[in-house]
């Protein structure tokens, strides 16, 4: 059964979560995982996405302006995150050992497996921030794939990632459960506020 091509619900799936954000430049194509994805406005559908720009998925989409998100769920698997990283090189085709992968309507590629919903996007502005991109896109397509629940960050950390082993000399600190940006230090401040997605101390935990 075919998906609806412009489903409402997809949005629901978008939170501090992590995605796979794939671009494709004549016939290569990349992607990267990212951990910035916002719904800005509901009418017309547009959302923004954050992206390093030393990554070659960044040019990618600064030269193309499409690309996809494909939302990736709480059963990914550590080889998910190893593959596509948070960064992703110029000298690497990501997807050059399997072409027979899905492809949306504006012929680049997304994840179907561990995900639970695509969003494509068609650039309508950039906006420089020093070391990121934010690309502001309308909606072109916007599809369910599952019910799964969308992984955050909080939950890559305690389930997917493998765990370090425990040394007495690691720096003590705090983890956002929202975002897992990490505070280095022996106390949080109470009025601490995570610079990445704004939530307070009482969201963070010990690292140990």
């Amino acid at each position: 059964m075919k998906e609806n091509r412009n489903d409402p619900q997809a949005y629901f799936k978008l939170s501090y979560g992590l995605f796979v954000l794939t671009a494709k430049d004549g016939e290569k194509d990349n992607g990267c995982i990212i951990n910035t994805v916002q719904q800005l406005t509901d009418t017309p559908k547009r959302i923004t996405v954050s992206v390093n720009k030393s990554n070659y998925t960044h040019d990618m989409i600064l030269k193309t302006g499409e690309f996809n998100v494909s939302v990736l769920t709480e059963d990914a698997y550590f080889a998910v995150f190893e593959h596509f990283g948070f960064q992703s090189g110029r000298d690497t085709d990501k997807f050059a050992a399997n072409p027979a992968l899905n492809r949306s309507e504006n012929g680049i590629i997304y994840l179907s497996d561990c995900v639970n919903a695509v969003i494509s996007g068609k650039v309508t502005d950039a906006i420089d921030y020093d070391t990121h991109t934010l690309f502001v896109a309308d909606v072109t397509e916007a599809f369910v794939l599952s019910d799964a629940p969308s992984v955050t960050y909080s939950y890559y950390f305690e389930h997917i990632k493998p765990k370090p082993e425990r040394q007495n000399n690691k720096k003590k600190g705090y983890v956002c459960k929202i975002c897992g940006y990490v505070y280095e230090g022996e106390t949080l401040p109470d009025d601490f506020v995570c610079p990445i997605c704004k939530h307070g101390a009482d969201d963070f935990e010990p690292l140990f």
